[in-house]
């Protein structure tokens, strides 16, 4: 195990990853930025270092600084949360080069599965169902055209280089397929630095659902099952849970077998998650494959007992899997929900001194976050400032649940998510399961 790990990253991501290390006791170093300091990752480290001033791309996306932080620490590891550094195969490839381990894949895979088209590609290759689309990038609008019309519309025109909603457009016709083009290929530009684009049928009101899966990197490979995520906004998550409700155990069984194969045939090393839309009749597609830890992985940490964090660092580390497949049970049902500083029905990030600050506690109940009493919401960073998860032995009582938690959870001076939360738990079709990427839109639009 190692000595001392860095963690580049901040929030409540850097809180957890500092929890699982001491537990393993290994010594933490967090890093900062200026505006950084009462955080509380700061305050549980081991050891802390500031890399620069508020802006992420002068602190927290600064490699060189990260680099020099983890040098004058003399740490053996590096560990990138999610987001930030944690999908960029460079900073894997500079950790690697200046002998410090990277804790998550490779940088190879990193960018093989960052370019939606070339993962799609190989996960065709190894079996796993995929969205029928282009095959790779298009050449240019005209070809584009022509693909979308030969597998009829409406289609999803995708960034390669995408994520988080960003360089996707959904065109219903021929006439508003150029344009949406475009736009989507302008917007991949500015948030990518990358014009691929890739064309794919659109599955109308499905559910996204993926699969918590790790490798050894020697070719051997876990799953942990599903969540289901089909409640979000914008492409972006508001609430997770497993089980879903959606599929039956055969296609839970299919699901994981699948994305299992894919790690073993990648000979994939560490956390990753394969995303799927499930559509009629319970056929999955593969969407893309995120080479990370999720936001969401808390919820798969209560439905499995297993600390998903600690796995990262024994297999970082090159421990063997300390459970085999049929040791991964499934049981009870977990829901998370994320709790953001933004005006409820507006969503628009309200940044502010919280000036009360009292979480829920009780029996199946868990909150991950930095924030407290005092402490003030950057406008800087990500308006994610909790994470509230609970556990019941069904989904009725994971959901009555939650229904207290939310109840009891106290955030003055700033508005939160909280009371959209309590309207998605109340809604009559969330709680009898009938829900697909478009329930905000359909029912909160």
């Amino acid at each position: 195990m190692f000595n001392k790990v860095l963690i580049a990253n901040r929030g409540e991501i850097a809180l957890r990853i500092i929890r699982a290390c001491k537990e393993l006791k290994v010594k933490t170093v967090a890093v900062y930025s200026d505006v950084d300091r009462e955080s509380l990752h700061v305050a549980m480290a081991d050891e802390a270092v500031c890399i620069g001033p508020a802006a992420s791309k002068d602190s927290y996306l600064n490699i060189r600084s990260i680099i020099s932080a983890a040098e004058i620490a003399d740490v053996d590891a590096i560990h990138p949360g999610y987001g930030f550094m944690a999908e960029n195969a460079e900073f894997a490839s500079i950790c690697e080069d200046c002998g410090f381990k990277f804790i998550g894949p490779s940088a190879k895979h990193i960018d093989m599965m960052g370019n939606k088209s070339s993962a799609k590609e190989a996960m065709k290759n190894f079996g796993v169902p995929v969205v029928p689309g282009s095959e790779g990038a298009v050449k240019d609008a005209q070809d584009a055209l022509r693909i979308a019309k030969d597998m009829g519309f409406p289609v999803m025109i995708k960034a390669s280089a995408g994520g988080g909603g960003k360089g996707m457009r959904v065109a219903h016709n021929e006439m508003s397929f150029l344009n949406a083009f475009e736009m989507a290929r302008s917007e991949a530009m500015n948030a990518f630095n990358s014009e691929e684009i890739y064309i794919e049928k659109f599955i109308e009101n499905p559910r996204h659902i993926e699969v918590q899966v790790f490798g050894d990197g020697k070719g051997n490979g876990l799953h942990f099952y599903e969540r289901e995520c089909s409640i979000q906004r914008r492409h972006q998550k508001l609430l997770e849970e497993s089980p879903s409700t959606a599929i039956s155990d055969a296609t839970r069984k299919k699901m994981g077998e699948v994305s299992v194969a894919a790690v073993e045939a990648l000979q994939y090393e560490n956390a990753g998650t394969i995303e799927y839309l499930v559509y009629k009749n319970e056929n999955f597609y593969f969407m893309e494959m995120n080479t990370r830890i999720q936001v969401e992985h808390p919820v798969t940490e209560m439905v499995t007992n297993t600390d998903l964090l600690q796995l990262q660092l024994r297999v970082a580390a090159g421990e063997p899997f300390p459970m085999k497949q049929k040791d991964i049970k499934l049981q009870g049902h977990a829901i998370e929900c994320r709790v953001n500083a933004e005006d409820p029905v507006t969503f628009m990030p309200c940044p502010g001194l919280i000036k009360g600050y009292v979480t829920p506690g009780g029996f199946g109940t868990r909150v991950d976050s930095a924030c407290y009493d005092g402490y003030y919401v950057l406008p800087f960073y990500d308006s994610m400032i909790a994470k509230l998860i609970v556990f019941g032995r069904n989904r009725e009582m994971a959901i009555a649940r939650m229904q207290r938690a939310l109840d009891e959870f106290v955030v003055d001076g700033i508005k939160t998510t909280i009371p959209l939360h309590e309207r998605i738990l109340e809604h009559h079709a969330f709680q009898e399961g009938d829900i697909t990427t478009e329930f905000i839109e359909r029912y909160f639009g």
